[in-house]
């Protein structure tokens, strides 16, 4: 970062001081300083040489009327631009910018307070080197600014060069800056920071001075706080804006690298059905070489291949689904609300789920009425297959999943249920929240019934949890039932729940 032109140069001339005098060595630390009273003289920090306090009496001083007037103006304009402050880094130019031109000095400095109240670390300064911002670090009773911090009151100095309190840092404070006065800033019963001022001349701060940068001090202290629970709580989302686009850039590049497994898987079942179909011995089941073999079953081949391309396709709607959340369109991208048949879709469902259900007696309950609903047949189905998952993960060893429709006021109900003992109703709503998995049901990742109820409210539906009347609960979920408006309206043809279930 550049170095800053002077500052001084940007300010009104001044009128003239007292002899000036450049010592060997300057600081850029701040003094703490106590809460003003009105009128009265603030305590200073009782030792310090050369004359025991750096607070004497000044040379001819307006009168104290006229000052009150200047610095409650001071005042008054300087917290209008404290508050219009766009940012972090402004706010901080405003404070020592303006503090220089109150206390009439050629430096200021803002140490502030690390949140393990062990160190101060300096914040800003317009006379000193810039470029150390955020580097240069006191300990709590380290030098003029420590002390200032330690003992909660203001600690000045006439010439730092005879003064053991004052600490030199090496590489960040210049010579030419000879006295200084140290202010700490409040707020809160505490101290949360360190404003300092330096000059140039040896100098003895008169206590109106003193004074006034404690009131400066304690305006300060609360804007500088917010401003700094503000910077620290931007700098957080900056990093967390940044984390989550290199998730989605990593789940862009693997749901993107899933396509090609998935066609080569498809190609591959093809293949391996051509060549069960055209295995040596075709109907004789004898082969060029004239030994005996196994006959394939065509209809048992395609059977297979049929539901091993379901299993691929719905890999394909799942990388869709992770695809459209990446993209910043969340669960709901791309839904359809279209009629669908949705006694079709669950016979559909459960027949593709077989072998996951093949463990447990299947009962169904149907209506042969029309159940034709509006939304995303896709998605509904991938919500269907995850209730049904659900309901043999916990389902006891050897029960029963339960599944039925019906139509209910304008929607399409659809139960799923085992013979478990189900969800405690205190939990059937904080299920549907990310990542929650109660403790009878510790297993899986958390996702699945927060992604459902997504799914569900964003085609239109419901997904809920209530009693089955067995001792157990049961998953609900409603579709709105597609509204037939006039008799020469066809809809598509509606099946009904198959009241067979499958095998074994």
């Amino acid at each position: 970062m550049a170095r800053p032109s002077d500052p001084r140069e940007s300010r009104e001339p001044r009128p003239a001081r007292t002899a000036r005098s450049a010592g060997p060595r300057g600081e850029s630390q701040t003094a703490g300083g106590s809460t003003p009273g009105g009128g009265r003289s603030v305590a200073l920090e009782p030792e310090g040489p050369p004359d025991g306090s750096g607070l004497g009496g000044s040379s001819a001083s307006p009168p104290d009327a006229e000052r009150k007037l200047r610095e409650l103006s001071f005042l008054h304009e300087f917290a209008k631009l404290l508050t219009t402050a766009r940012n972090w880094d402004e706010l901080m130019r405003t404070i020592v910018d303006r503090t220089t031109d109150a206390l009439n000095v050629e430096v200021c400095s803002v140490y502030l307070m690390e949140r393990d109240a062990a160190e101060l670390r300096l914040a800003a300064t317009n006379g000193l080197d810039r470029d150390q911002v955020g580097s240069v670090t006191l300990a709590v009773g380290e030098g003029l600014t420590g002390r200032a911090a330690l003992i909660g009151r203001p600690v000045a100095s006439p010439d730092v060069r005879v003064d053991p309190r004052f600490k030199w840092v090496p590489g960040f404070d210049q010579s030419q800056f000879v006295s200084m006065l140290s202010v700490p800033l409040p707020w809160n019963d505490s101290v949360i920071g360190v404003i300092n001022v330096q000059a140039i001349e040896t100098r003895t701060f008169a206590p109106e001075e003193v004074e006034f940068l404690v009131t400066i001090g304690a305006l300060l202290g609360g804007i500088v706080e917010k401003g700094r629970l503000q910077a620290e709580a931007e700098e957080q989302l900056e990093t967390l804006t940044a984390l989550d686009g290199a998730r989605a850039e990593l789940l862009a590049v693997v749901t993107h690298e899933l396509r090609t497994p998935l066609a080569v898987v498809r190609a591959y079942l093809d293949l391996l059905a051509d060549a069960a179909s055209d295995a040596p011995g075709g109907s004789s089941g004898v082969d060029d070489t004239g030994t005996a073999g196994p006959t394939p079953n065509p209809e048992l081949v395609e059977e297979w291949r049929s539901q091993a391309i379901a299993q691929v396709t719905r890999l394909d709607r799942l990388v869709d689904s992770i695809l459209a959340s990446v993209r910043g369109d969340g669960l709901a991208a791309g839904l359809a609300r279209a009629p669908f048949d949705i006694a079709r879709a669950v016979n559909d469902t459960i027949s593709e789920m077989t072998p996951l259900l093949r463990g447990h007696a299947l009962r169904r309950s149907g209506t042969w009425e029309a159940l034709v609903g509006i939304g995303d047949e896709g998605r509904f189905r991938q919500v269907l297959e995850h209730l049904l998952e659900n309901e043999v993960k916990y389902s006891p060893e050897g029960g029963s999943v339960s599944v039925g429709a019906w139509r209910s006021t304008g929607e399409i109900q659809i139960f799923v249920t085992d013979d478990g003992p189900g969800i405690p109703d205190s939990e059937w709503e904080s299920v549907f929240e990310a990542y929650v998995r109660t403790a009878n049901r510790p297993r899986g990742s958390g996702i699945g019934l927060y992604a459902a109820r997504r799914l569900m409210n964003a085609m239109g539906g419901r997904v809920w949890l209530e009693s089955n009347g067995y001792g157990g609960s049961r998953f609900m979920v409603a579709v709105p039932e597609m509204r037939q408006t006039d008799a020469s309206t066809a809809g598509p043809e509606a099946g009904v729940m198959s009241e067979a279930g499958p095998e074994g």
